[in-house]
């Protein structure tokens, strides 16, 4: 079944704010990855920012080895503005069987969100993942500017991913 796309709804106006999110982005170069226990990786990544007129932006991420092409990572959820405020929150499911709400401010076109809720699966691989952060920035190129920190069980919050992306649609 196919999904309205965004041309063809009106974009319900709490979102307004958050305009310059929706479509289609794909990273430029490799973004890279690093964290103490695992070996520092390069992926490439296409983020999909789509709504269906409701007050929610709906979003699809899909990265892949920047090598050998393999899929690595899916997340999809939902993006909430809190009507009347700055205030925004990312709702998240991701492949490796983490949920997460992320709350924080949209201050011009950066997005700054932190976790205020984790779940798991009971089978989740260890260390197990305690805290993240993320921001997205729209620079003034155009460009689009992916920073995620995370905390494991065994390793404070520090730096994890950072990526840049062009607009594709």
């Amino acid at each position: 079944m196919a999904c309205p796309c965004d041309q063809s709804v009106e974009l319900n106006p709490v979102l307004l704010q958050l305009e310059w999110l929706l479509g289609t982005w794909e990273s430029d170069e490799p973004g890279e990855g690093s964290f103490p226990s695992i070996n520092p990786f390069r992926y490439t990544e296409t983020l999909h920012f789509s709504h269906v007129g409701q007050p929610v932006i709906n979003f699809m991420f899909n990265a892949f080895h920047a090598t050998s092409k393999k899929p690595l990572h899916r997340e999809c959820g939902f993006i909430r503005l809190q009507p009347g405020t700055n205030r925004v929150a990312f709702i998240i499911a991701q492949n490796s069987g983490l949920v997460e709400i992320e709350e924080g401010e949209l201050t011009g076109q950066q997005l700054n969100l932190q976790s205020l809720a984790l779940a798991r699966t009971s089978f989740a691989k260890e260390p197990h993942v305690q805290q993240i952060s993320r921001v997205f920035q729209l620079r003034p190129d155009g460009k689009l500017e992916q920073t995620v920190s995370m905390a494991t069980d065994n390793q404070p919050l520090m730096q994890h991913l950072h990526i840049t992306y062009h607009r594709s649609s």
